[in-house]
């Protein structure tokens, strides 16, 4: 018999997460017009199983009130919420359809069909037990009660969720290499994509205005700062030493900067600047400020080396998606399912 060995752990997070909506969830509070939608209460059968309107809204339920936030009027609510219902029976089914894909046995063998240990569910669901219901038995079996369910078919529910998270994992950590042809094809076919403004790796030293300073007594400071630059002494560590804002103990570092960051008196200033280069002072209302180029980036099309990973990252995530979709399309042709 095979048991699951690997990406148990990250499952039961998620299913934990997933708990967490469902034992916080209330009621709708508006009229979500599945009782009208699904007269009889089946919105689906999924080879044995029924997928019921309670186990739509109990999905759908902890969404609501962002979909209320979101919508600009009742018209385009009850568009969403139609979309979303549409979403999570969809969702539904094909949960149902992965789960029994991981219980068929291998090439017809059952001494190679997989199953959960009991240790994995038990483990889940003590778990639970303490992280969202402080440790409190009573609780726990008071939360099952208000769901209509046994523990019996509690621990089918967890055991259902780690399976559905294992193999979801398993689908996208097939699809994780990408030819280096597939990575220069799309570089050629998306340069535009990788356009990139002039951007300047800053450092900067800022001088507040306590007390009302004049501009001269804050240009005079920053031009000793200037000297001592000049003299050899880091920018960093001029920084640490003298700047007032929140970045003195980074030496003044505000990471890659583009132009359209900054406010134009910063702007101009900065991108006439070459690589170690720093600024006369900038004498603003709020303070005075110097500036140091520690890196440039000129605006231009990035080399392909600079986002191959970048490239390599998108496309592994299409290439799973389009894997996943084609997984699922297979499970439904080859599942009863039956849409009322």
């Amino acid at each position: 018999m095979t048991y699951i060995r690997v990406a148990v752990a990250s499952a039961s997070l998620l299913f934990a997460a997933t708990l967490s909506l469902r034992a916080q969830q209330k009621a709708p509070s508006v009229n979500d017009g599945l009782d009208l939608r699904f007269a009889n209460g089946i919105a689906a059968i999924v080879e044995d199983k029924i997928i019921t309107v309670d186990d739509i809204r109990r999905e759908i339920s902890p969404l609501v009130p962002t979909l209320q936030k979101e919508s600009r009027n009742e018209q385009e609510f009850n568009q969403k919420l139609e979309a979303l219902q549409d979403d999570v029976i969809q969702n539904l089914i094909d949960r149902v359809l992965i789960v029994k894909e991981f219980s068929k046995a291998k090439d017809g063998d059952e001494s190679k069909k997989r199953t959960v240990p009991a240790s994995y569910v038990d483990n889940q669901i003590a778990e639970t037990q303490i992280t969202q219901f402080d440790g409190d038995r009573s609780k726990f079996l008071a939360y099952l009660h208000s769901r209509g369910m046994t523990l019996k078919e509690y621990r089918r529910e967890v055991e259902e969720d780690i399976i559905y998270n294992y193999m979801r994992q398993e689908q996208r950590k097939s699809q994780s290499v990408v030819s280096p042809v597939r990575v220069e094809t799309y570089y050629k076919e998306n340069k535009d994509r990788f356009y990139q403004e002039d951007a300047a790796l800053l450092r900067v030293i800022q001088f507040t205005r306590p007390g009302g300073e004049t501009d001269a007594v804050l240009r005079a400071k920053a031009e000793d700062v200037v000297t001592k630059f000049h003299a050899g002494e880091p920018f960093a560590e001029l920084a640490r030493q003298y700047s007032q804002d929140t970045r003195r103990n980074k030496g003044g570092d505000w990471g890659w900067t583009k132009r359209s960051d900054i406010r134009k008196e910063f702007s101009d200033a900065l991108f006439n600047l070459k690589k170690g280069e720093i600024s006369q002072p900038i004498v603003i209302p709020e303070g005075c400020f110097l500036l140091f180029v520690e890196d440039r980036k000129f605006a231009g099309i990035q080399p392909i080396d600079d986002v191959r990973d970048e490239i390599e990252r998108i496309l592994a995530q299409q290439m799973t998606r389009q894997s996943q979709e084609r997984w699922l399309e297979r499970l439904r042709r080859n599942g009863y399912v039956k849409m009322f």
